[in-house]
């Protein structure tokens, strides 16, 4: 069973960053791993994935701004988020084990994780 806990969320002025951590308990390694938000009214997206050979990808509308990484040493997974904009303002959830990914693999256009985090606020004015 695995168990993530979200850290690093706040309050940021635009074109500010803020970096993302995910502590996992449990084997990671070998899963599809991403961080998905949800802004009030609007349906969950996800914004980036990771997969076991450490090869990531990104939403159209954060790509160049932000950073997913992982540390499976320290079971860690990152969200750097730089250049921040207010419509970047969400709930931010971690997740293993991506699933319904579909022809595109471990990606962001997953629809849904095994195992989810409890989430972390952003807020960008």
């Amino acid at each position: 069973h695995v168990q993530l806990v979200e850290s690093g969320g706040g309050s940021v002025q635009a074109g500010g960053s803020l970096r993302l951590s995910c502590a996992a308990s449990g084997h990671t390694s070998g899963y599809c791993m991403g961080w998905f938000r949800q802004a009030p009214g609007k349906e969950r997206e996800g914004v980036a994935a990771i997969d076991s050979d450490l090869y990531t990808s990104y939403a159209d509308s954060v790509k160049d701004r932000f950073t997913i990484s992982k540390d499976n040493a320290k079971n860690i997974l990152d969200l750097q988020m730089n250049s921040l904009k207010p419509e970047d303002t969400a709930i931010y959830y971690c997740a293993a084990d991506l699933l319904y990914c579909g022809g595109a693999g471990c990606s962001p256009s997953c629809d849904n994780a095994a195992y989810w985090g409890h989430g972390t606020q952003v807020t960008v004015s």
